[in-house]
């Protein structure tokens, strides 16, 4: 029996047979042509690239109607990969120019641009090297005729096992018969990640060399909980696991029925639960697991799912598609929260921009403010849709007064454009923002004077306030939600808006982690923004505890000084009331 742990991206549990994919790139030799041929060798190129786009269309709309339109819209990237017309002109003329075969023209040149972006300090980026090669994996099949192997529908449940894989790869696998997912490669934003939570299977990625300790046909667990794969187990090993996912078959059954029924805790205290979704295409499954608002629309992902700047009218759209989605249910809006850190093509008005440190660079909220059309048109589409249902507008990532009264100045100025234009919105829209950096935790009282409503994002306060990238596995022991530092802030904003009598909700990821709903609750919290599948078991939690029991553990914890300590005191309390919450998930400590 091995035991190898990697970067749990999908939790759960399964026990399945190993099929491990070969999902290396092959070099191709580089060979040259008679000048004779070299035409005709630009043609067989140009073919290729069209085959390819043409396949790219099917695998997209398969892709939507199976998994839906957020991973349908890698293959987009893709497409438009293929009918950039530098990128063409780059490979028509290595085969001119060089005189070397087709496929050796896009091998060389779609393994430079993905080299290149390997290199960079930023994840997103090295992310995106894998679109790359998954084009050129596709181009080049169609100039050799060659197949994926191991690619074919499988005839039994099994564990898919790969250096990497490409969205190509994950589209053409049998979904149906796939149970979970592990790969050498790979971090927490990769295509692996993405599927395994559209599919709601158990994942685990960056395990470095596991495809060379699996074969194929061995026997393997995925504990999605902790990052573990145990390949062979024992017998009382695969038989203690077995027991966990009976357990936790059970649970999740239960979670199903609670739906309909309120967040109420034993004591009477009512609590909301809000959805934080990409697309309004997301708005089904979260109201479907209970949600009654949406906490957190994230923009930006309209413009990085775009080839080019979304116009007023099409955000508009999309804001409308998501209102009339809710039926009634409150819809907050986040205006954009891009910067170097997350890089959009599709950004026209703003000039390209490389920052040594992006995460205390120009981002968000700073991006906005130097960018007043882009600002501008977004406010117009988000009041525009204000008229057709209940909106609330939220700025991000605010760490100066004067920058959200700069804000609230520009909405304004804004809005006399709309009553000049005699075009409807809501006068009296409800306007927030996130609290997610130290100084505006520390001035919330002062802040919370000005706004209708907060959002405390702990993902990004959590790397401010310890000083650490959230994004880099070095150093991912330091970043924890359980600091007593970050505690200690979120105490200090809950506490100022109760006095000041706003909402606070929060909308990290660390909403989303039962271990934390008890000392939330505690701490004052009433508002909950998560992902939409965590929704059921912060709900079972919520209504199997009193207030006042949280407020006790709250306190309990203000005596640590560690987030080890916390950590393990709030697991055992969760523990304590739900055993299944964290059935397994402290095996091989």
């Amino acid at each position: 029996m091995q035991i190898k742990k990697g970067i749990p991206v999908s939790p759960g549990i399964a026990i399945a047979d190993a099929l491990v994919i070969d999902a290396h790139d092959k070099p191709v030799l580089r060979r040259t042509v008679l000048p004779n041929r070299v035409a005709a060798e630009v043609d067989r190129l140009k073919k290729a690239i069209a085959q390819s786009i043409n396949e790219i269309g099917d695998l997209r709309k398969q892709t939507a109607a199976a998994l839906g339109e957020k991973m349908a819209d890698i293959f987009s990237v893709h497409a438009r990969l293929l009918a950039d017309k530098s990128l063409v002109d780059q490979l028509i003329q290595a085969v001119q120019t060089e005189r070397v075969t087709a496929e050796y023209a896009v091998y060389s040149t779609l393994q430079a641009q993905a080299q290149s972006l390997l290199q960079s300090d930023n994840e997103y980026l090295r992310e995106r090297a894998r679109d790359f090669r998954d084009v050129e994996r596709r181009v080049l099949s169609h100039l050799t005729g060659g197949q994926d192997v191991g690619l074919a529908t499988l005839d039994r449940p099994a564990i898919i096992f790969a250096h990497d894989l490409t969205p190509s790869q994950t589209a053409a696998l049998d979904k149906s018969r796939i149970v979970a997912l592990a790969t050498d490669a790979g971090g927490r934003t990769s295509h692996t990640a993405i599927l395994a939570h559209a599919l709601g299977i158990p994942a685990i990625v960056g395990l470095e060399d596991i495809t060379s300790r699996v074969n194929t046909g061995d026997t393997v667990i995925i504990d999605g909980n902790r990052g573990q794969v145990v390949i062979e187990p024992d017998a009382a090993v695969l038989m203690d696991f077995r027991q966990q996912q009976r357990r936790q078959a059970s649970f999740v059954q239960t979670l199903g029925e609670l739906r309909d029924l309120p967040a109420v805790t034993k004591d009477g205290h009512k609590i909301a639960l809000y959805a934080n979704i990409e697309f309004p295409s997301e708005i089904m499954a979260a109201v479907e697991n209970g949600a009654t608002a949406v906490g957190l629309y994230r923009t930006e992902f309209q413009f990085l799912a775009s080839d080019h700047e979304p116009s007023e009218e099409e955000q508009y759209e999309q804001f409308v598609e998501a209102i009339r989605r809710l039926k009634g249910k409150p819809l907050t809006i986040r205006t954009l929260d891009l910067g170097a850190d997350k890089i959009s093509d599709s950004l026209e008005t703003v000039k390209p921009h490389a920052e040594p440190n992006p995460f205390l660079g120009c981002r968000s909220i700073r991006l906005c403010l130097q960018n007043l059309n882009l600002f501008k048109t977004q406010l117009r589409a988000i009041l525009r849709a204000s008229a057709e249902g209940p909106v609330r507008i939220m700025f991000p990532l605010i760490s100066h007064v004067m920058e959200l009264r700069q804000a609230r100045m520009i909405l304004a100025d804004v809005r006399e454009d709309l009553d000049d234009a005699g075009l409807a919105y809501d006068n009296k829209i409800p306007v927030g923002m996130m609290v997610e950096v130290p100084s505006a935790a520390l001035q919330a009282k002062t802040f919370a004077r000005e706004v209708d409503f907060f959002s405390i994002g702990t993902n990004d306060l959590i790397q401010y306030t310890v000083a650490v990238d959230r994004s880099n596995e070095r150093i991912a022991s330091l970043y924890s939600a359980a600091h007593p530092a970050v505690l200690t802030l979120i105490r200090e904003v809950i506490k100022a808006a109760k006095r000041t009598d706003i909402e606070v909700s929060l909308c990290g990821e660390m909403a989303s982690q039962p271990e934390y709903t008890i000392l939330l609750l505690g701490l004052g919290l009433r508002s909950f923004s998560i992902t939409p599948p965590a929704i059921p078991e912060i709900k079972k939690i919520i209504r199997s505890v009193k207030l006042s029991d949280c407020v006790k553990v709250a306190k309990k914890v203000s005596t640590f000084d560690s987030d080890r300590e916390v950590l393990n005191y709030l697991r055992d309390q969760v523990s304590k009331v739900i055993p299944e919450v964290f059935d397994g998930r402290s095996i091989g400590n």
